[in-house]
């Protein structure tokens, strides 16, 4: 697991249609909240029992609506500009980014970018989350398909700490499919998927996003272990392969727990996909931390 300290950025990019003021500003609702919560007991009763106001509605705290932006991008390992794709991704302002065909060294690149705005950061193999939230923990995860070779790690799993609550965020680049004279070749994409499939469903943390390059839309049935059980954007085509001309969304963000309200292509970078945003809102936990019965 590897983590940076905050630092300062050589060139500092504000964030677009005021994600980073957002940012914010849902952080300290979710941190107001959560004072409330826990320190009920302090509120006075006096004058005009506010303490005991204030505990009437105590069982709704957990209600409030959470919004996380997420930005997934495979930045392809023949990208001739890493530096310039990770100032592109900051000026998104996403609260996790996900990237996939990272490899060195433009890791080391990417790293340096981004450190100031994601001082957490996780990379296994050629996948990798940066967060501006703290990561409690972290693991490669296994999808690799019968018969590929044993260096071949496409899958990574993170506890990330928000304010409001424990994220299991997944990073995944499945194996790609190939269209030849007996039809579609994919099923060792299908096989990674379901063993992806299973890992989620045993996933202990009950918000979960599932964030990569999935190699294929979301009406393709050889992704059914998936959205069988991750809810898929609810607007926003997003067409994101090949980036000159995009006829599909292969780059995908799926969660459970919680709903992608909205997902769409940000400016063409340096790889032959082009990044996607999404806005998934978070289903409110009740004041146990725990989700309703």
């Amino acid at each position: 697991m590897v983590k940076w300290a905050r630092g300062d950025v050589t060139a500092p990019v504000a964030p677009a249609f005021g994600e980073g003021r957002r940012g914010v500003v849902v952080a300290g609702v979710a941190l107001g909240v959560a004072g409330v919560m826990g320190l009920h007991r302090v509120i006075p009763n006096s004058p005009g029992r506010v303490g005991s106001l204030v505990e009437s509605f105590l069982p709704w705290g957990g209600g409030v609506v959470v919004l996380l932006f997420v930005v997934q991008h495979n930045v392809s390992d023949e990208n001739p500009d890493p530096a310039g794709t990770a100032r592109a991704l900051l000026v998104a302002g996403g609260d996790l980014v996900a990237l996939e065909e990272v490899v060195t060294p433009a890791l080391a690149v990417y790293e340096d970018v981004l450190r100031g705005d994601y001082p957490h950061h996780v990379v296994h193999g050629t996948v990798g989350l940066w967060s501006k939230y703290p990561i409690r923990e972290d693991q490669l995860v296994d999808i690799r398909p019968q018969g590929f070779e044993a260096g071949w790690s496409r899958g990574l799993r993170a506890v990330v700490t928000t304010p409001y609550g424990d994220v299991a965020a997944y990073v995944a680049h499945l194996p790609s499919v190939r269209v030849g004279v007996r039809g579609l070749a994919s099923s060792s994409r299908d096989e990674s998927a379901r063993m992806l499939g299973d890992l989620i469903r045993r996933e202990k943390e009950q918000a979960v996003i599932l964030m990569g390059d999935l190699n294929s839309t979301v009406d393709d049935r050889g992704l059914e272990p998936l959205t069988s059980q991750l809810n898929v954007a609810e607007r926003g085509f997003a067409f994101s392969y090949p980036a000159a001309l995009p006829v599909a969304r292969i780059d995908q963000v799926l969660a459970r727990s919680g709903r992608v309200s909205h997902m769409r292509t940000l400016p063409a970078t340096d790889s032959d996909h082009l990044p996607v945003a999404a806005r998934v809102t978070l289903d409110p936990l009740p004041p146990s931390g725990r989700p309703a019965p």
